[in-house]
């Protein structure tokens, strides 16, 4: 696990300074405090940050074939290596290390462009050939390792593992996208392919790239996509009996390092699981590491305790304080660019305790996507049901006036929500799955910009992102298309991007089986009455772990990692809430209408309605503001 970066000429083979490339790389020093390097040629320049765990000893990058003319710079774990290896041995390949990364140099020398469909694993990769004058990068197929880039005036093309080491080049342009600042407030995150800077990218995941010197940059190359095609007859007992056996796969793979190994535990489902399979697979006990709350709402740890038990593992546990807010601008200098998901915190915080034990963790991440376990998943599919039986006129026509004059019922569970449901209902699938995830509604994004602001995004809408992806779904089954939706949005631009930046801000490597593509595809290729059942999430998932956990972790409500942010900004955040949404640093970039900031901030104070997610969304937007300030004066 690995930082990277990079600096392409596209125009010819200028001089490319070292000190530069050493300046990149540097900021990522947290993602591989192990080794660091950097290479440079004219036209090209690497950097790399090392966090050793397999191959210590000869493992170092940039690493370069023994001709010295295919060099790579990688950030990931490919799995399937020593096959791969032996593969690549049979066709005359000489390896001089026994690392993951040498076999990307040979695997790109024998296959081009197509290596990637080789690699099972999570990856950023980099390859340059000098031979055929090529900058080659690809991202691995859900996104589990992240990859940014931009294309600077001058013609050099420059990328690395964080929006940081971009930042660090002062060629870059950072002035911000404004439907990036639309979607952020839609979603709580900036998807992919879009960053917060209108100059600068996301390679999305399964997407590859080639720049050659002399030829403008095309459009990435999507190489892979989650196939949702459905397999032939199965019963429901074959596929819990296939489930495990790819289940266990995809965790034995995950397990070879040259560092202590371990896992999260929280007591839900996913990682329970993990942790069921890895006790069984290996000789030593599990290192397991969960955190409790103080507050007894939040905290699950008794449930961690329980399988911690039952498979005897090393575990340990340590409190945390529900009132800790004063990670809030940690995680502004940690995500680079707006991010909103509030479980931040204490994910870092886990990342924070595991990293006293061990050096890599695998983690039950994936699960809620794969297989259906959000709540939200069963909302949806009840709107979708009542939809189907009326006529898309007939909805609209009923359900949009009663959607807009009928009270809003913050206080009451979602789905009795009678406001929240008559505007779904009046909507499309992904209009109503869109409106539902929403951080902020499109009333009140409305009401949220300036006039001024509004002409700035020339009619684009965030919805379009989903309508984009929905329009290239493989499936039109109504629970595989929003799990789709989530797989392109949410999974990559929140979950993933949350955990991948709290756990190498410890320098820990995170292992997530639950999103091994084959189990991704396999899964995607079982009926939707296996994954959501009676109202049961992950159906199919639970009923083959019932030999393994007991009921009360397979079948209890979900919780989360949840903090009480109402509270906080009713309490020990009320100032800060109010310096920090209703002071200048908001009011001056013209982009919000400081009247609607100021009724959501008495409105929650008061406690008549409930902005907490809102208002959090707004701490961390005037959070990167504050930050972006002091770096453009600097």
């Amino acid at each position: 696990m690995c930082g990277i970066v990079g600096i392409f000429d596209t125009r010819g083979a200028r001089e490319i300074d070292p000190a530069l490339v050493k300046r990149m790389n540097e900021t990522q020093h947290h993602r591989g405090p192990d080794e660091g390097d950097v290479y440079t040629e004219p036209g090209v320049g690497f950097g790399h940050r090392r966090l050793s765990v397999i191959d210590i000893l000869s493992g170092q990058q940039p690493m370069f074939n023994a001709e010295g003319n295919v060099g790579v710079v990688f950030n990931g774990e490919i799995y399937n290596y020593p096959e791969l290896t032996g593969e690549l041995q049979k066709l005359g390949y000489v390896f001089r290390t026994k690392s993951d990364t040498e076999t990307i140099v040979h695997a790109w020398s024998a296959w081009g462009e197509e290596c990637v469909q080789h690699f099972r694993g999570m990856f950023a990769i980099a390859v340059w050939d000098r031979v055929k004058q090529t900058m080659f990068m690809a991202r691995d197929r859900l996104g589990v390792k992240p990859f940014y880039y931009a294309l600077l005036p001058d013609g050099m093309f420059i990328f690395g593992s964080e929006l940081k080491s971009l930042r660090a080049h002062p060629g870059l342009p950072r002035a911000i996208d404004p439907r990036a600042v639309e979607d952020y407030f839609a979603y709580g995150y900036v998807p992919e392919p879009k960053t917060i800077y209108s100059s600068a990218f996301k390679l999305a995941p399964g997407f590859c790239l080639t720049v050659n010197i002399g030829q403008p940059i095309p459009q990435p190359r999507q190489f892979w996509d989650v196939p949702f095609k459905l397999h032939g007859a199965m019963t429901a007992r074959d596929a819990e009996g296939e489930l495990v056996v790819r289940l266990r796969e995809a965790v034995k793979i995950r397990l070879k390092a040259e560092v202590p190994l371990g896992a999260f535990l929280s007591g839900g489902v996913d990682s329970s699981a993990i942790v069921a399979m890895m006790a069984g697979l290996m000789k030593d006990p599990v290192n397991t590491c969960s955190i409790a709350f103080n507050d007894k709402a939040f905290d699950e740890s008794e449930y961690a305790e329980q399988v911690a038990r039952q498979y005897k593992t090393h575990h340990h546990t340590e409190t945390v304080d529900t009132d800790d807010y004063a990670l809030l601008d940690t995680l502004a200098d940690l995500y680079d660019e707006p991010y909103a998901d509030s479980s931040a915190i204490p994910t870092y915080r886990v990342c924070q305790l595991a990293r006293k034990r061990v050096t890599v963790a695998l983690s039950g991440d994936g699960g809620d996507e794969n297989l259906a376990g959000y709540r939200r998943y069963r909302y949806a599919m009840a709107e979708d049901s009542v939809r189907s039986r009326l006529p898309t006129g007939l909805r609209k026509l009923v359900f949009g006036p009663l959607g807009k004059y009928y009270p809003k019922a913050d206080w009451a569970p979602r789905m009795f929500r009678a406001k929240t449901t008559f505007e779904a209902l009046a909507r499309d699938l992904v209009e109503g799955y869109f409106h539902g995830v929403s951080i902020m509604s499109d009333a009140m994004r409305a009401q949220l910009f300036t006039p001024s602001f509004h002409k700035q995004l020339q009619g684009y809408r965030a919805i379009d992102v989903m309508q984009g992806h929905a329009a290239k779904s493989p499936t039109d089954d109504p629970l595989s298309m929003i799990q789709y939706l989530d797989m392109k949005t949410y999974l990559p631009g929140d979950i993933l991007t949350k955990v991948d930046r709290a756990s190498m801000a410890h320098a820990l490597e995170v292992r997530v089986p639950l999103l091994d593509h084959k189990l991704v595809e396999w899964i995607s290729g079982l009926p939707s009455d296996m994954k959501l059942h009676g109202g049961e999430g992950k159906y199919i998932f639970k009923k083959s772990l019932e030999q393994y956990l007991p009921e009360d972790i397979l079948y209890r409500k979900k919780m989360g990692f949840a903090v009480p942010l109402a509270g906080w900004f009713r309490g020990p955040l009320r100032q800060r809430v109010r310096d920090s949404l209703l002071g200048e640093t908001l009011k001056d970039t013209g982009i919000f209408n400081i009247d609607y900031l100021t009724e959501m901030v008495e409105q929650h104070e008061s406690g008549r309605r409930d902005y907490s997610a809102p208002i959090w969304t707004l701490l961390m937007f005037e959070a990167f503001l504050r930050k972006e300030l002091l770096g453009a004066g600097a």
